[in-house]
């Protein structure tokens, strides 16, 4: 217990009325702090946007992408996560919305950190495997969303002139997950570090 306590690392310490941060063997000083109530130190945690989304793919590792009436790029079916929404829920949600398919959720393919920039704040990205899908599938679904002007399986190539270059590196890094059966974890798109394999 003494080397928990005086250890080089400052902790943060749970009090019945609050939460403050103490400097190792510090403990006697605990009731001369400030504490923070629970509830404000909650209120000060960072808040991440996120979205999810499915990739869809033919056996050539043509992508679906789909247009949105509101938007000028191209992007996957898929959206924001609702307050109190799994983004595993929310990619099913859109894909059921947007492709009138109604499918459990597949396999997560992609975890992307994206950075604050001048239009957004931070927020991670998922992408979850949608599986294959053929022309013959696409001409047989019924579209009712009215924010779907258009769909399509694209190379890419033919892929990164329709999307943001963001979404363009992570379709790559996503088609490349689903085929080797691995989770990308990305920056901005770009996979960073090792992926983690699944076990089957």
């Amino acid at each position: 217990m003494s080397s928990l306590l005086n250890n080089n690392r400052s902790r943060l310490l749970r009090h019945r009325t609050g939460l403050c941060l103490a400097q190792p063997g510090s403990l006697s000083a605990v009731a001369e702090l400030e504490l923070l109530p629970f509830d404000d130190y909650v209120r000060s945690l960072n808040k991440k946007r996120m979205s999810a989304g499915v990739l869809f793919h033919d056996a050539d590792g043509r992508v679906l992408l789909v247009q949105l009436s509101y938007v000028a790029h191209w992007d996957i079916p898929g959206g924001t996560v609702d307050a109190e929404e799994a983004p595993w829920t929310t990619a099913a949600r859109e894909v059921r919305e947007e492709l009138g398919l109604d499918l459990p959720p597949g396999r997560l393919l992609v975890i992307d950190y994206i950075p604050t920039n001048e239009q957004l704040p931070e927020g991670v990205a998922f992408i979850l495997d949608g599986g294959e899908i053929s022309e013959g599938d696409l001409r047989a679904l019924t579209i009712t969303d009215p924010e779907i002007v258009s769909l399509g399986l694209y190379s890419l190539d033919e892929a990164a002139t329709r999307v943001t270059p963001a979404m363009a590196r992570r379709l790559a890094a996503a088609l490349q997950a689903s085929q080797r059966g691995v989770l990308a974890l990305c920056e901005d798109g770009m996979p960073i570090g090792e992926e983690t394999r699944h076990d089957d």
